[in-house]
């Protein structure tokens, strides 16, 4: 299900004689200044193109788009697209497109057999983060992200790209060993989604060739198919006139155009090319229903879709209904977001959405998550809002809330036009290519969205509404576990429940706002007491006079972009078992209730328009607040930060919501095989301790709402051991006035605590267990090591490059060299406190019959890194790859904030990033050797194997 938000595209509105005269600046195209300052608007006329893209098209048809982007520095992304997908598949080819993609990472004319992933680690790029591709219905896509500041990488980059586009080897041996690559791929998604998916599929296709055309294709075509087949199909359809090369970085287009024509120009032009036709799903002008139900499906699902032939974005007017679609959507899911923080919400979760379908075809989507035997009342409630707004309309103030909210959302993408991250702009151009979507500039879109954004009219955006949420090619989809299915309702009913909802007596929405300011009084200024320069990283900490410390970071990374991070010890680990559910719960439903002087509801409308989130919580070892701002919101950050220390509140009517909404969710949990999987794992680890494993009611059940307040008010009664670490786009000037009328004035009684040691840890030795659930052939494993950990820099980094290492290994040998998984990896953590410890886990899917075999060639890539260590090779990919993920984190607020709120919480020296490199540099194979013996104790794992209910060891 799609999630709006806002502003995801540029809109254009109908023009009035006083925005036609506006200003029109200098530096927007051509195109956009003829409609800007057009008397009279054609509504047929086109959008202007991107003009800062260098686009273009060779003598073989193949097209290509560049564009220079400097942020991140020394980066470029490229993405070849091509418009050939599943849909295109005979019968007999069904899955091959996808196959073919994975092909292209098996041996390419300049990269034989695996080479390319080896040469691309080797340069520092990630497998699957980075190096990537995927195949849809109509496409499949290949992206790579590289250094540019490396000639000879770059240009073996474009090598690649040119390879992908007609070069694959598709040598037979490659080809037989990845069909059981595919095979997991295929066997991990299977599923109760997958068999539901199965059965309503061809209703949601309408009975068209998508219904079976699903990209992963069929077991029989995949496992059986001569490599001949593959060999015609690339032949066929990977061609210039069908493909695209996307590049978009720190790069000189000039050079890199001139490196396309070299590279792509002599590609292979088909003398009768085979035609790629269009496939599209025909409307059957009627209303179809279908209810499905599996053992395994957690939660029951209810969707209405309305489909629609699709409107194209192709010019002002086309604009202009996009925005109004999105208008729409916006205001009658905060209308059903109000219902879900009832005191008793009809559903659990709802919303509507009126966007692209597919082959050909939008839809309006109105969706939602029944609570269990009452669907009927969630299914009346997402009508009768749809009704509603047809009957009434939508109020001048929602309106008016939601237009400024778009407007917030397109000045802060401008103010961040020039640090746009190159992987933003690929999509626009890529969809362009595809499906002849628009492309417009940074400036061309917020200058003509500015300009007309105030014309949109109420009445307007009604009548869309009124266009989509009509009663034919209306399909009614129900998803749900086996246990509800004599509680469903059969076509007729759902049906007469239409009419029903239709025949009652409605009333118009009422909006309810509030004029109060949100604090109910204003804090008294403390002062700043003592500051001490972070030089080294550009920092300075600041002690106030209440004792709260903040360290601040100014950058200019972002343009207008503030981060705020708060912590102090204690959280849930002071209290008892018998209250820990209240505490732990605390955070959650302070979070979720209003603040100050304002209720939930007045506080979400308050909040509209403003780029501003603060938002409190309370875990194991520390309780604090996270969120981040804008400079216009500033005020309202710290005001909210205050409020959350000095006037927290836990509504009745949320209270009851969010602990009815918990507690419905648990019915149908045990049906999940995954969930069943996991609770086994954290029992047999943790036995029932109360603070490790998966509530269930009996527990939620004691949650208390002032006990759960009381708790909350505790955790922030005391402000003076709180740090709060502050990152982003302000000056020192700008920051100290809100740090002594807030941060100051928060309440200080100077008590001193530290988080408790509850003394929870794994077993000291491992132990076997496998969990029976599920109806699918297939088996998921989970290798875990625990033990005692020392703690420091130099440990951290080499268990760091062990997680790296062992991860490439397995992913070679398991994927590669067996064929028995589709994706693998090790995953290290460790903590300082309360105890220093670590876990090493190793995880994958495959099939009932290979997982014994699959774990011991695990255990023998311990044993191979234990006796030998990494090889020098293995260890420079590790090396690289952090020195390049290293160049881009320091350009990152997100980064700063976290490098420097963790390290302040175990007592690590915050300016660690700068002798980062040098740490990395004194790994070495027999350092890494050491940790492997260190911590890969085979005494100490835990073998975790989830299997069919059928299958026994």
């Amino acid at each position: 299900m799609k999630i709006l938000k806002p502003l995801a595209i540029a809109f254009l509105l109908p023009f009035t004689a006083e925005v036609a005269t506006a200003y029109v600046p200098s530096n927007i195209s051509a195109e956009a200044k003829v409609i800007l300052q057009s008397d009279s608007l054609k509504w047929d006329a086109k959008l202007p193109f991107d003009q800062t893209v260098k686009q273009g098209k060779l003598a073989n048809g193949f097209t290509y788009y560049i564009r220079k982007n400097t942020e991140p520095e020394k980066r470029v992304t490229m993405y070849l697209g091509v418009k050939v997908g599943s849909i295109v598949e005979t019968d007999k080819q069904q899955g091959l497109a996808h196959f073919l993609e994975h092909m292209n990472f098996n041996g390419l004319k300049h990269f034989p057999k695996n080479a390319l992933v080896d040469y691309l680690q080797k340069a520092g790029v990630r497998f699957g983060s980075d190096l990537n591709a995927y195949t849809g219905f109509d496409e499949t896509v290949y992206q790579l992200p590289i250094p540019s500041d490396d000639p000879e990488l770059l240009k073996n980059g474009l090598q690649v790209m040119r390879d992908w586009a007609q070069d694959a080897m598709l040598e037979t041996d490659e080809i037989e060993k990845e069909r059981g690559i595919i095979m997991e791929e295929m066997r991990g998604g299977r599923g109760s989604m997958q068999r539901m998916r199965d059965k309503f599929m061809p209703v949601l296709m309408n009975g068209s060739l998508y219904a079976n055309r699903l990209p992963i294709g069929t077991e029989e075509v995949v496992m059986g198919f001569d490599p001949a087949l593959i060999r015609q199909f690339h032949k066929d359809w990977y061609r210039p006139d069908l493909q695209t090369l996307i590049v978009v970085g720190d790069i000189d287009p000039v050079a890199m155009e001139a490196e396309i024509k070299r590279l792509f120009s002599d590609m292979r032009v088909e003398k009768n090319p085979k035609e790629r036709k269009k496939v599209g799903i025909d409307l059957l002008n009627k209303n179809q229903f279908i209810s499905v139900t599996d053992p395994e499906m957690a939660y029951t699902l209810g969707q209405i879709l309305i489909k629609h032939k699709e409107s194209k974005v192709e010019t002002v007017g086309d604009y202009r209904k996009e925005l109004m679609k999105n208008i729409y959507g916006s205001m009658i899911n905060a209308r059903l977001g109000e219902l879900t923080q009832s005191a008793n919400p009809p559903f659990l979760q709802a919303g509507v959405d009126i966007s692209e379908f597919m082959g050909g075809l939008d839809n309006l989507t109105a969706y939602f998550v029944s609570k269990p035997g009452q669907f009927e009342d969630g299914f009346k409630a997402v009508v009768r809002e749809l009704d509603r707004v047809d009957k009434f309309g939508f109020t001048e103030s929602e309106f008016k809330r939601t237009v400024s909210a778009y407007a917030k959302s397109n000045e802060t993408s401008y103010v961040e036009r020039d640090k746009r991250k190159s992987d933003s702009y690929v999509n626009a151009y890529l969809n362009h290519f595809l499906k002849d979507a628009p492309a417009l500039s940074s400036e061309d879109r917020y200058q003509i969205t500015k300009q007309l954004l105030p014309t949109l009219t109420l009445k307007e955006v009604v009548a869309i509404g009124e266009e989509y949420y009509v009663d034919s090619n209306r399909d009614v989809v129900i998803l749900a576990p086996d246990s509800e299915k004599d509680k469903l309702p059969q076509e007729a009913q759902v049906n007469t429940w239409f009419a029903d909802v239709d025949k009652e007596q409605l009333t118009a929405y009422d909006d309810k706002v509030s004029d109060l300011p949100l604090l109910s009084k204003e804090p008294v200024k403390g002062t700043i007491k003592s500051e001490k320069a972070i030089d080294k990283i550009g920092a300075k900490e600041i002690v106030l006079s209440n004792g709260v410390k903040v360290v601040l970071k100014p950058t200019n990374f972002k343009n207008d972009e503030i981060l705020i991070s708060a912590f102090s010890p204690g959280g849930t680990s002071v209290y008892s078992d018998a209250d820990y559910m209240s505490a732990s719960m605390a955070g959650t439903l302070v979070n979720s209730s209003g603040l100050g002087q304002l209720n939930t509801i007045e506080m979400q409308k308050y909040m509209t328009g403003k780029q501003v989130n603060i938002s409190p919580y309370i875990s194991e070892r520390t309780e604090g607040l996270s969120g981040s701002s804008d400079k216009e919101g500033l005020k309202t950050a710290f005001e909210m930060i205050y409020g959350y220390f000095t006037e927290p509140r836990i509504e009745d009517d949320v209270f009851q919501s969010v602990m009815s909404r918990q507690i419905t969710m648990l019915a149908n949990r045990e049906n999940d095989p995954n969930f069943v999987f996991n609770k086994n794992i954290i029992n047999t680890l943790y036995g029932n301790n109360i603070r490790r494993n998966p509530a269930d009611k009996a527990e939620l059940d004691q949650v208390k709402q002032a006990r759960a307040l009381e708790i909350y008010k505790d955790r922030f009664a005391d402000a003076s051991d709180f740090t709060f670490v502050i990152v982003g786009s302000f000056t020192e000037a700008e920051i100290k006035p809100y740090l002594e009328n807030y941060l100051a004035a928060l309440p200080a009684t100077n008590r001193k605590e530290e988080a408790k040691d509850l003394k929870i840890v794994e077993p000291a030795k491992g132990v076997e267990k496998i969990v029976n659930k599920g109806q699918e052939a297939k088996a998921n494993v989970r290798l875990s090591i625990y033990g005692d950990y020392t703690y420091n820099d130099a440990e951290n980094m080499n268990l760091a490059a062990l997680e790296t290492i062992l991860s490439n290994r397995l992913i070679e040998r398991l994927r590669e060299e067996e064929s028995g998984v589709y994706g693998t990896g090790a995953r290290a953590s460790y903590s300082k406190f309360p105890t220093q410890r670590y876990s090493f886990n190793v995880g994958f899917g495959t099939s009932v019959d290979k997982y014994p075999s699959l774990i011991n060639s695990t255990l023998d890539e311990f044993r191979k890194i234990k006796k030998d260590g990494p090889s020098q090779v293995d260890l420079d990919k590790f090396v690289i790859e952090q020195k390049r993920q290293f160049e881009v984190n320091q350009r990152e607020n997100r980064y700063w904030l976290s490098q420097i709120s963790g390290a302040l919480q175990v007592g690590r020296d915050v300016t660690y990033p700068t002798v980062y490199l040098e740490q990395l540099n004194k790994v070495t194979p027999a350092t890494v050797k050491a940790v492997a013996n260190k911590y890969l104790k085979e005494d100490q794992l835990f073998k975790f194997i989830l299997l069919p209910d059928q299958v026994k060891k």
